[in-house]
């Protein structure tokens, strides 16, 4: 134990840790939705396949694998990580009623947990959300014109 964490409230290292945590959850799912996007992006047999029979079109394919492929970036981004997170339990749950209602497939058993996992992800980075939506809300107010004097 160093002298900072010997001076710590227990809050504090608590919150340090479950941050620490959270930044290790966020890398691992970066990573594995960067891997489940290239096979979409790159025209998988599989991935051409799967989005064939949910009869859409492969415009969804590249779609999702874009989407997929951001939000993994976004995960490694401070200011990007809960609206990336955000995203992707939206993807997932598209992707959980897509498998369990046209698909008819066990991969729901996989998207459901992760759809949780982002959610529980975009709610611990709340605060990041809103900041990010402040920032870009002070950004498009229009600038004060400057009032002529009244004569």
């Amino acid at each position: 134990m160093n002298a900072a964490t010997a001076t710590a409230p227990p809050a504090a290292r608590r919150g340090g840790r479950a941050n620490t945590l959270l930044w290790a959850a966020q890398i691992v799912l970066a990573a594995f939705f960067a891997f489940a996007a290239v096979p979409k992006l790159a025209g998988a047999h599989t991935a051409v396949a799967m989005f064939g029979q949910i009869g859409t079109g492969q415009w969804l394919r590249y779609v999702v694998g874009t989407a997929e492929l951001a939000g993994a970036a976004g995960l490694l981004i401070p200011r990007l990580a809960g609206l990336a997170a955000a995203g992707l339990a939206a993807d997932m749950a598209g992707a959980s009623i897509i498998n369990a209602a046209v698909l008819h497939s066990a991969a729901v058993a996989m998207t459901v947990p992760l759809c949780a996992a982002f959610t529980l992800i975009a709610a611990a980075r709340r605060a990041q959300i809103r900041n990010l939506a402040a920032a870009v809300t002070r950004r498009r107010q229009p600038l004060a014109r400057p009032q002529s004097p009244s004569p």
